[in-house]
């Protein structure tokens, strides 16, 4: 079976790619082939509203299933790609279907990585990556007293707050010595713990696990590196992903933490592009530092980049990161990069629920974290986008809106 365009990966950026082919008049045969039985749905609501069960798996559908045949886009759910073939054009599947492409768009996106530790494969251990991962989760819900979560990111942070709604004990379990650490400066990290800890989620920052201790079948607590040991009858693990990407790297793509692509996300064999997740690019917001980036904006974005130059218009990828975060009654909104900033200044008071932390590296705005302050978030975008000198005093003075600076700016 061949096609002009196949898209390896179901998610946020495989979904968006065909989609803009299409609305820009592509008339080759595209097909989207996923490792996942279901047609392309959102993952950031995996750890909130369906986790919770307040959204069902209808509305977190990218588009609904009649979409795709309209638009003559092939869906081949429950195929995962094991093997690509550059000089033949083509790629293998799990179970051993070849598929042949004039341009294959890869945006496989990554697999949450698992406990090394002993017991990481026990019942009652579970990732949230997948809706087979969330609804294991609901089916043993009932059952379950107390839940370890393993990781301060988002994901541990959403799916903590999730289960502390659902009336569940939580001992969140982090290696460093705060939240968030990866993605957000001190002050939010504080923050975040405390509000945590308000709603009743135990929050233990430099735990080191040494194993899950089970009854040979399912887990039945924690044992940490000094010895503590923490009952459980489920595990929660948000500890990252690992890019899938490997077939790729097996063929002779160049990367190593992901496939590496260049600003139109071509990759170093011939008509492959890489989007999303998986694609280690050079990031104008991350001064030019080669990065992935996983968060549906980037997984959108590239794959415009990509079905833009598909289809005559070539434009080198440039787009301002954002992210979002829904925690309680909490919305984390963030745009741009904060890591390797110099400067971070307090915009409003964290007692009063809403305030924003802008980010400075070398006099100049690189990013904000914005806590129920939708406003600060919307203004402050053009602030990263052009790169603003600004007062770190006058960005500190609530009554100043931030769209004033960006025109002084």
């Amino acid at each position: 079976m061949h096609h002009d365009v196949l898209i390896v990966g179901a998610g946020h950026g495989g979904a968006q790619a065909a989609i803009t082919l299409r609305q820009r008049g592509y008339a080759g045969s595209i097909a989207i082939v996923g490792a996942e039985p279901e047609p392309p749905y959102e993952r950031p609501p995996l750890s909130k509203d369906y986790l919770s069960g307040a959204k069902p798996f209808e509305r977190i559908l990218i588009r609904p299933a009649a979409f795709w045949e309209g638009r003559g886009i092939t869906v081949l759910p429950g195929r995962r790609v094991v093997a690509v073939d550059p000089a033949a054009h083509a790629v293998t599947t799990a179970d051993g279907a070849v598929l042949g492409y004039g341009q294959l768009i890869w945006a496989a996106g990554g697999e949450a990585r698992r406990l090394a530790c002993a017991g990481g494969d026990l019942a009652g251990v579970h990732t949230v990556r997948t809706r087979a991962d969330a609804d294991r989760m609901r089916l043993e819900l009932p059952a379950v007293e107390q839940v370890v979560v393993i990781g301060g990111g988002y994901v541990g942070l959403e799916a903590a707050a999730v289960l502390r709604a659902a009336g569940k004990r939580v001992v969140l379990l982090e290696q460093a010595d705060r939240v968030l650490s990866r993605v957000a400066g001190t002050a939010l990290s504080r923050f975040y713990e405390g509000e945590h800890r308000a709603q009743g989620v135990d929050i233990r920052l430099g735990a080191r696990v040494e194993a899950i201790l089970g009854d040979g079948r399912q887990a039945t607590g924690v044992r940490l590196g000094d010895g503590t040991l923490i009952p459980a009858q489920m595990v929660v693990v948000g500890i990252g992903i690992t890019p899938a990407v490997e077939p790729l790297l097996a063929a002779g793509a160049e990367g190593g933490d992901g496939v590496a692509v260049d600003a139109f996300c071509r990759t170093s064999l011939p008509d492959i592009r890489a989007i999303g997740d998986c694609a280690q690019h050079a990031n104008a917001y991350a001064g030019g530092q080669r990065i992935r980036l996983e968060s549906v904006q980037n997984a959108n974005d590239m794959a415009i980049t990509v079905a833009k130059a598909l289809t005559g218009a070539a434009e080198p990828y440039h787009a301002v990161p954002w992210f979002w975060s829904n925690q309680y009654d909490l919305k984390l909104q963030t745009v741009g990069l904060s890591a390797g900033h110099d400067t971070a200044v307090l915009r409003g008071a964290p007692a009063a629920r809403s305030f924003s932390i802008v980010y400075f590296r070398a006099g100049r705005v690189v990013a904000l974290d914005c806590v129920n302050a939708i406003r600060d978030y919307t203004q402050g975008r053009a602030l990263v986008e052009g790169g603003a000198r600004c007062d770190p005093a006058v960005v500190a003075d609530i009554t100043v809106p931030l769209k004033d600076l960006a025109a002084a700016a």
